[in-house]
């Protein structure tokens, strides 16, 4: 089977330097639109501009963190379209996913989806709401970390950024446990995308709530990269940018420890200080 196209892209660019010019190869983040499918019922659920790599781990992670699926066994199958009408490497732009059969699904609030960038978002306090009303619980206090592990969090994501490397132009989301120890990163030029190929990998490996892990995304972090976070019952989401102040109700309202601009030996809590013991030894 040929495979989906790669994450990097070759292009030619033009160095400007002290007034010199020079030519050379360069190599960019791939960037291509992803069309999530559900065979039964048969509907496009989402667009998302997205890197290509860890498909099928983004489809399963945006359907989890949407509600639309909750446990393993609600995916029967995903696979890469294979419609002889959908011309050749589109194919590989296009994932459906087949849900067990009598699963009850409401996509009425995966509308917003149909068509969204590296930069979408939601807002609204009526989103809040619409998460109690799915049932996402309060995340119970009880893990501590040291601040000199969330200080090591940064550094870790950067080595292991291997297509940011040779790009400079993706984004991450890294697991982390209570030690500070890289668990998975996954990489995309959209932050949730990132996030959904972690959160989806989890959940393909049956490894969903992730009660005690630490994540990070590089980046700001906004309303849905914390909703994502939320739906896996992550406790402590860090970014190395700014939040927004919806990002920040959010994490108030479920107990989330809110961690932004995460750089060298400094860091601000927005919300749950509580998880930062700054006793630890």
């Amino acid at each position: 089977m040929k495979m989906a196209m790669g994450s990097k892209t070759k292009t030619r660019v033009w160095v400007v330097e002290k007034g010199n010019v020079r030519s050379r190869q360069d190599q960019v983040a791939t960037e291509e639109p992803l069309e999530i499918r559900l065979v039964s019922p048969p509907q496009t659920v989402a667009v998302t501009m997205r890197t290509p790599g860890a498909d099928f781990e983004l489809a399963a992670g945006f359907l989890y963190s949407e509600g639309v699926v909750r446990d393993r066994d609600d995916i029967q199958q995903i696979s890469y379209c294979v419609d002889p009408d959908v011309d050749g490497e589109q194919r590989y732009n296009i994932v459906n996913v087949k849900l067990r059969p009598g699963l009850s699904v409401n996509l009425q609030p995966l509308e917003r989806h149909f068509f969204t960038t590296s930069a979408c978002g939601v807002c609204g306090k009526a989103s809040l709401e619409a998460l109690h009303l799915r049932g996402c619980p309060i995340i119970s206090a009880g893990l501590t970390v040291s601040p000199d592990i969330i200080y090591s969090l940064p550094e870790q994501l950067h080595t292991a950024q291997r297509v940011f490397s040779s790009t400079g132009g993706l984004h991450a989301a890294a697991l982390f446990d209570t030690q500070g120890t890289l668990l998975s990163v996954r990489e995309d030029v959209g932050r949730h995308n990132a996030l959904d190929k972690l959160i989806g990998a989890a959940f393909l490996s049956n490894q969903l709530p992730l009660t005690n892990p630490i994540v990070l995304v590089s980046g700001r972090s906004s309303f849905e990269i914390v909703q994502k976070c939320l739906t896996a019952s992550v406790p402590i989401v860090c970014a190395v940018s700014a939040p927004s102040s919806l990002a920040v109700a959010l994490a108030r309202e479920f107990g989330i420890t809110l961690v932004g601009f995460l750089r060298g030996k400094r860091f601000n809590i927005y919300t749950g200080k509580e998880r930062i013991d700054f006793e630890e030894k």
